[in-house]
């Protein structure tokens, strides 16, 4: 056994373990890297200039009351109450003849709310041939009405699907916060925080009359930081991986707002094309779907800057001898397998979200270059390639980053031309010096590792 105070163990204890000179130690590196301090403090402008920027659009919400009485107006939008299905009968509709036979459903339900709570109300009858909107229904479905004061009526207008949505959430937690346990919760703060964004900010905003474009910015800048800095804590490794998702991100904003231009992207090809100028006359529907698009990159972004940074800090930890040039390398290896695995995230996104519309354009009969032509099709190809663009520059961009702070030097030893970058494989230089290592205890030829103390707590994520 080799004693603890030995040369052997001392060196590589400090070899494996020391964390004086990568960022996993936190902040003490500070005040000897420059670049950390540069990084930090761009992190910081923009980090003050997202505070600024979300206070002064910060909605009043008369914008949002304003297009809520115009849709009332144009009959957009009713009051909605929960009932319950009673009963569903089948019969000939009122207007059936004997030439002309027409069967009808006719649904019976009780009210759960509104004035009239605990009435019996019965929907007009529908016709089994030609209204097809309404499932079929049995009694018990719990189902939301839309009611018309003017006249007095219920109709259908959906399904009530908050229980089991509801009940998915819970279990989406449970499988979340099980695994992830600090993380796990942290994720669904972060998350949450979005979802507070999107509704409570950029849509009351640009109803407000703020401009589309720099409400989404804003918006996808402040998700950035807190999800980022929710989730992964307060370190260097999630300051440089902020960073590098907000250079992706202002890239993925260049390039698009190029080629918005060049495809001369209207937004009047879409459907909310065709009632949105009725309620809120003052929006843009190009600046808004151009701020949809660089919400939508942010998603996949910071799996990459996070996996990114977190690597070359590791690999710089483990091997602290490593030259920049194969420090780089090394990571930006790691960064093309993520690149090849996420690449299609944006595309199969949008792609799910539009299987109709695929349907639909499959049977026109038309060519491929005139479908993608349609700026319903070019807005989707439009969004989804300058998005994975994005994605494809965080990997460089982060990297970069990553390198410069670790190391505290420059990047000008790097050929991004050299054909090492492409071998699949670690240069043997970069191999670990098992040579260094603590010595295992002899075992045994035949003797099987011992296990039986082993826990969920030596393999569950670790809490920070």
């Amino acid at each position: 056994m080799t004693d603890d105070h030995s040369p052997t163990h001392g060196h590589s204890h400090g070899h494996s373990h020391d964390h004086s000179h990568a960022m996993a130690g936190g902040w003490q590196r500070w005040g000897s890297v420059p670049t950390l301090r540069a990084v930090a403090a761009l992190v910081a402008i923009a980090g003050v200039a997202t505070v600024v920027a979300f206070i002064a659009l910060w909605p009043s919400g008369e914008g949002r009351d304003a297009a809520m009485d115009r849709a009332s107006q144009f009959g957009l939008v009713s009051e909605r109450i929960a009932a319950t299905v009673e009963e569903q009968v089948i019969a000939p509709c009122s207007y059936s003849t004997p030439e002309n036979p027409q069967d009808c459903r006719e649904i019976t339900l009780t009210l759960d709310e509104g004035p009239e709570a605990g009435a019996v109300v019965v929907l007009p009858e529908v016709n089994l041939e030609f209204e097809s909107a309404i499932p079929d229904l049995s009694a018990g479905d719990a189902v939301i009405l839309g009611y018309e004061p003017t006249t007095n009526t219920y109709l259908f207008a959906d399904l009530d699907r908050r229980v089991p949505l509801a009940a998915l959430f819970g279990l989406f937690a449970l499988f979340v916060i099980g695994f992830g346990r600090l993380r796990g919760l942290l994720a669904l703060v972060s998350m949450s925080f979005t979802v507070v964004v999107l509704i409570g900010f950029i849509a009351p905003a640009v109803l407000d009359g703020s401009p589309a474009l720099p409400v989404a910015v804003v918006a996808a800048s402040a998700i950035a930081f807190v999800s980022l800095y929710v989730t992964h804590g307060f370190s260097p490794i999630t300051t440089v991986a902020l960073a590098g998702t907000l250079g992706a991100l202002a890239m993925t904003l260049g390039l698009s707002w190029i080629f918005f231009e060049l495809t001369r992207i209207t937004g009047v090809g879409t459907e909310e094309a065709l009632i949105l100028p009725f309620i809120a006359t003052e929006i843009n529907l190009s600046s808004l779907l151009l701020g949809g698009a660089v919400i939508g990159t942010l998603g996949a972004l910071d799996d990459i800057t996070v996996t990114q940074v977190a690597t070359v800090s590791e690999l710089h930890d483990r091997r602290p001898d490593l030259s920049r040039a194969e420090l780089f390398r090394s990571g930006i290896r790691v960064g093309r397998e993520h690149i090849a695995s996420t690449v299609n995230t944006l595309l199969l996104a949008y792609a799910g979200a539009s299987m109709p519309l695929l349907l639909f354009f499959s049977t026109s009969d038309q060519g491929l270059d005139t479908v993608a032509s349609a700026e319903i099709v070019a807005l989707e190809i439009v969004r989804t390639l300058c998005g994975s663009m994005g994605l494809v520059a965080a990997a460089p961009i982060t990297t970069a980053l990553a390198v410069l702070v670790v190391s505290g030097d420059h990047l000008a030893d790097v050929d991004l031309d050299d054909p090492a970058l492409d071998d699949p494989h670690l240069p043997e230089d970069l191999e670990p010096d098992l040579g260094e290592a603590v010595p295992a205890e002899p075992e045994a030829a035949d003797e099987p590792a011992e296990i039986s103390g082993a826990s969920w707590d030596d393999f569950a994520p670790e809490e920070t």
